[in-house]
């Protein structure tokens, strides 16, 4: 039995979509790592809760074929705030987030160099 399931989750995991504006923190990528994690020994895992086991694969499969999508269909494709969800997309993309942690790191450089009882030129130290 275990072989069965085994295999129904690597048929999941080619069909699940990768997001490749999420490198590496996409749903897609976790749930291949998880399975890889859970199976480490491939067809021959033993697993100790089947039941438990059936309920992820099935509760995966209704999200991955769009059962709740089509169950509860919504009436525009925008959030309350009016963002798109092509917006929202490109906002929590890689590049969007690095971006903000390079305004972030910005903003703290600036407020330390403030603050700061030193100069830049007393923190970097006396060269040689």
């Amino acid at each position: 039995m275990s072989v069965t399931r085994y295999r129904r989750f690597l048929k999941l995991c080619e069909e699940w979509p990768r997001d490749e504006l999420k490198k590496g923190r996409d749903l897609g990528t976790f749930l291949r790592q998880r399975v890889a994690h859970a199976f480490r020994e491939g067809e021959n895992t033993q697993i100790s809760d089947p039941e438990k086991c059936d309920q992820m694969y099935e509760s995966l499969a209704r999200i991955n074929s769009n059962f709740y999508r089509e169950k509860f269909p919504r009436a525009k494709d925008t959030s309350f705030t009016g963002v798109t969800v092509e917006e929202c997309r490109v906002l929590l993309s890689t590049g969007s987030m690095q971006n903000m942690d390079e305004e972030k790191k910005g903003l703290w450089k600036t407020l330390m160099e403030r603050f700061s009882s030193k100069s830049p030129e007393e923190e970097k130290g006396p060269e040689k």
